[in-house]
């Protein structure tokens, strides 16, 4: 019996895909767990910990990049697709905590990027070295115009033109990211076969399915047009990217076809999960293009929460009604924070109330409609940590200073023990500063107190999990107020009600009919909902 077959008769929803209404939990390699002293956590590292991820009730493990990388955009730089990076490993490494994860009952997901690869990459030194090699058209060049500016007006996201002038063949290659992150053309089929097999070479390793980074720069228009200016804007622009429509440089029709291919792969390996990430600005129509059916990837990572300043009752009712439960319409998956985004609780709470609002919004995550992923640290309630601009990392903070936040401050390590260097992550100096605030939060300090947010994690997860309705029923919001967030989850046989105070002042609710109180968070009650509460309830 395979390892998926008997995680699936261990689940106690065995009719429903594995996947379908599943939590998952995102592991930042570097900043995890350091077993080797030298500052930057790494795969035995992650080995270590699975017991705590496992503690938590969820169903999986996303690995963020560790393939063999220059480490310029940390790992999304990928220079060999079927290696670990010897900071993290070997791949031996790799098999043994595949190993643990599935003993502990853990699926993995890792990272796969395909839109780029690095400028170190062995295909792209071959496709630089002239016009007519084998590799020649595996990534995306372009001639000069006449007086020798680039091929068109298309921006990079991490600032400046999406073109970098090659001296070798006497082009320009483009880069929808940093200009050592070359584009792969996706529009050629010995590119699309050469990244199936690396797709393959992991799944034979083991694994259970794939987050695939920014599916949607993955095709250009091969005729080059110009992007149209972006309209007027109150916001500031801190990027020249950002004054465009992007319907040039990404988003072409033939992706989804791509991505059926790769769906062939996975369904012969099983019982696998694929989950596409898609940003920008149209990308509520990519998401649902890019899981339709039964032929595309299972579902679709959604930014509406990432990148909002405000969590409102209105932001969740828009956003669950784009993914109603109706034929046709993928799967949605939803986070609150990730390696990409400020910390939620840093971004939306009062400074005075973080404990609480991370509470009730640990509690809102696991009640809405779709798969939930938590990044490492939100089971602890870390907030955001400030970086001096000579600690930091991150190419696009350093290129955009001061105007942009920067990925670095939710990227710092995890604190596991409090009374110990570094607190617990490593016996050598970080490659991120500690949070001053983390070693109060640290996981031995909070697993011994039953009311802390690990335990109340554990919790709400565990309460998620024996829920069809959670899992999978639909949702209807019924009251979307300027604080007050009231909506329904429902399978036959099992009606919840969800109500949530988004807000600082306590508010009176009573919803009709009879009610027996599940879960509650922060003096919450069927009459009367204090600041920053939540509830759940079930129909007698």
């Amino acid at each position: 019996m395979s390892t998926s077959q008997v995680l699936r008769e261990e689940h106690p929803h065995a009719a429903r895909e594995w996947w379908r209404g599943a939590t998952i939990y995102q592991i930042y390699p570097r900043s995890f767990v350091d077993s080797n002293g030298d500052g930057i956590g790494d795969l035995p590292g992650i080995t270590a910990r699975l017991d705590h991820v496992a503690s938590l009730g969820v169903e999986a493990v996303w690995l963020s990049p560790f393939f063999p990388s220059p480490m310029k955009d940390f790992g999304y730089d990928v220079s060999d697709y079927c290696g670990v990076d010897p900071i993290f490993g070997t791949l031996a490494d790799f098999d043994a905590l595949v190993a643990r994860a599935h003993a502990l009952g853990l699926r993995v997901i890792i990272d796969q990027v395909y839109a780029h690869t690095s400028d170190a990459h062995d295909w792209f030194a071959e496709s630089r070295a002239s016009r007519d090699n084998p590799r020649a058209d595996w990534y995306v060049w372009a001639d000069a115009k006449p007086e020798g500016s680039p091929p068109n007006n298309w921006q990079s996201v991490f600032g400046g033109p999406a073109w970098t002038w090659d001296a070798r063949r006497g082009q320009y290659y483009m880069h929808n990211f940093l200009s050592s992150q070359p584009q792969l053309n996706l529009h050629n089929p010995d590119v699309q076969d050469a990244l199936l097999d690396t797709a393959r070479f992991w799944l034979d390793r083991g694994v259970d399915g794939f987050r695939v980074d920014a599916i949607n720069f993955s095709m250009h228009d091969p005729a080059l047009t110009d992007n149209p200016p972006a309209p007027p804007s109150a916001a500031p622009r801190s990027r020249p990217f950002d004054f465009q429509l992007h319907v040039h440089n990404q988003s072409h029709p033939d992706i989804p076809r791509f991505i059926a291919r790769m769906r062939e792969v996975l369904d012969s390996y099983g019982a696998t999960f694929s989950v596409a990430e898609v940003g920008g600005a149209d990308s509520d129509r990519e998401m649902k293009a890019f899981t339709a059916g039964d032929a595309h990837f299972n579902s679709a990572y959604s930014f509406d929460f990432l990148y909002a300043e405000r969590l409102t009752p209105a932001l969740v009712r828009d956003t669950a009604a784009r993914w109603p439960d109706a034929p046709g319409i993928g799967w949605p998956s939803w986070a609150f924070s990730n390696h990409d985004a400020p910390r939620a609780i840093s971004r939306w709470a009062p400074p005075h109330a973080r404990a609480a609002y991370a509470r009730m919004t640990m509690l809102l995550l696991l009640c809405l409609r779709g798969d939930v992923f938590l990044y490492q640290g939100d089971e602890l309630g870390l907030t955001q940590v400030e970086i001096g601009y000579a600690d930091l990392k991150d190419p696009e903070a350093i290129a955009n200073w001061p105007l942009t936040l920067g990925r670095d401050g939710a990227r710092t390590p995890m604190p596991w023990c409090a009374n110990s260097p570094n607190l617990g992550f490593s016996t050598a100096r970080p490659w991120l500063p500690l949070g001053a605030d983390h070693g109060a939060l640290a996981a031995e300090v909070q697993a011994h107190d039953p009311q802390s947010m690990l335990n109340l994690t554990r919790r709400l997860i565990a309460r998620r999990r024996a829920s069809d309705a959670l899992l999978t029923g639909t949702m209807e919001v019924t009251t979307a107020t300027e604080t007050l967030l009231v909506f329904e989850r429902v399978v036959p046989g099992e009606r919840l009600i969800c109500a949530f105070n988004l807000g600082e002042a306590p508010c009176d609710w009573r919803p009709e009919g009879e009610w027996q109180v599940i879960e509650s968070v922060n003096d919450a009650g069927l009459g009367r909902l204090g600041a920053f509460a939540g509830l759940i309830a079930v129909a007698r």
